[in-house]
């Protein structure tokens, strides 16, 4: 009969440790949600190092993410492979990122990275659009959410080239006090 503990060798668990906002014990936790995602799939022992994906539509199935309009992107951009695909490590980056510890420049960083629809590098009118729409559902007409991405285009693009780069949303942000309340999940 084995072990009904997850398996880690000690340098791996310091390195995760180095790597994150987290404690073994939190890492710990994590491999228990990856795991219970896809217990067929996903070993208890780590100790050589599993090359083990989950597929998107499985990890979007989480009750952090099921209900999170974003949860598609948010996952595409924290997999490797860029398809949503996640391997341990990228899971524990992902629930890093979106802890409460991580630092805000950090979320900014990747908050920039899931609302870049086209993957560009830049926010341009359309991502913002698909943004607004994403957070607001129905509540607006397409008129209406257009209206409110151009605004947000006028005064956020401090250069004028008609698309935001990262210090253009890093400013953006640092005028919306509520984004480091709203831009997290705990485990």
């Amino acid at each position: 009969m084995g072990s009904k503990h997850t398996t880690f060798r000690d340098d791996q668990l310091d390195e995760y440790q180095d790597c994150t906002f987290f404690t073994r014990k939190e890492i710990l936790r994590l491999h228990g949600r990856f795991r219970d995602l896809a217990p067929n799939i996903v070993p208890m022992d780590y100790t050589n190092n599993p090359d083990v994906t989950l597929p998107s539509s499985v990890i979007t199935t989480m009750p952090e993410l099921k209900e999170n309009p974003f949860r598609h992107s948010i996952v595409e951009v924290f997999s490797e492979d860029g398809k949503g695909n996640l391997s341990f490590n990228d899971f524990v980056d992902m629930f890093s990122v979106l802890s409460e510890m991580a630092p805000l420049k950090l979320k900014i960083i990747y908050a920039f990275k899931i609302y870049d629809f086209n993957r560009d590098g830049f926010l341009c009118e359309k991502d913002v659009e698909e943004t607004v729409h994403r957070l607001t559902g129905e509540e607006l007409r397409p008129e209406e959410r257009r209206l409110v991405s151009q605004r947000v285009m006028e005064e956020a693009d401090l250069d004028g080239d008609g698309k935001l780069s990262l210090i253009d949303f890093e400013n953006m942000i640092s005028r919306a006090p509520d984004f480091i309340s709203t831009f997290h999940v705990r485990i």
